[in-house]
């Protein structure tokens, strides 16, 4: 577990708990990466799922901004974590992770594992999952850090949100 400054809380099973639900719950989520032709940070919102393992994915279009983003500078960050409907949408918790994208071929031997288990998770993406120009990118987390509602700030390495 990890701690780096006194601000920070430190990093607990109750704080890992309530990170992994943030992942493991998200169904979208806000995607920031480095704009291909300018080089500078860009933010668009995608939907998400996750591996039968736990992973987080998404199902992306090679027509988007972001998936020709990723390609050339993998390192990205993702935030999860909605507000409810009632109170301040400052203090409810969102989690933003650091990660690195990698694409996922079609002929990758878990590619049939994953797009099932996907379908059942995402019916609606059947319309469009076999399009030739949509493929799954897989985002492996570096780094996060939580902000878990008003004086509750945490930092996970990769391991401490690991899904399994």
């Amino acid at each position: 577990m990890t701690q780096n400054t006194p601000l920070i809380r430190p990093t607990d099973d109750q704080a890992i708990s309530q990170a992994k639900s943030l992942i493991f719950g998200a169904k979208y989520g806000s995607l920031a990466f480095t704009h291909p032709q300018t080089g500078t940070p860009f933010v668009t919102r995608i939907a998400l799922g996750t591996t039968p393992e736990g992973v987080l994915i998404s199902l992306v279009s090679d027509l988007s901004l972001h998936t020709q983003a990723l390609q050339q500078a993998p390192d990205c960050a993702l935030l999860v974590g909605e507000p409810k409907a009632k109170g301040d949408p400052l203090t409810h918790p969102r989690l933003s992770l650091q990660c690195r994208a990698e694409f996922l071929p079609r002929t990758h031997e878990n590619f049939q594992k994953i797009r099932d288990h996907h379908l059942k998770n995402s019916p609606k993406s059947k319309l469009y999952i076999d399009f030739a120009d949509f493929k799954f990118v897989v985002f492996h987390l570096t780094a996060a850090a939580m902000n878990g509602g008003f004086g509750k700030a945490y930092q996970f390495s990769p391991g401490d949100l690991h899904p399994t």
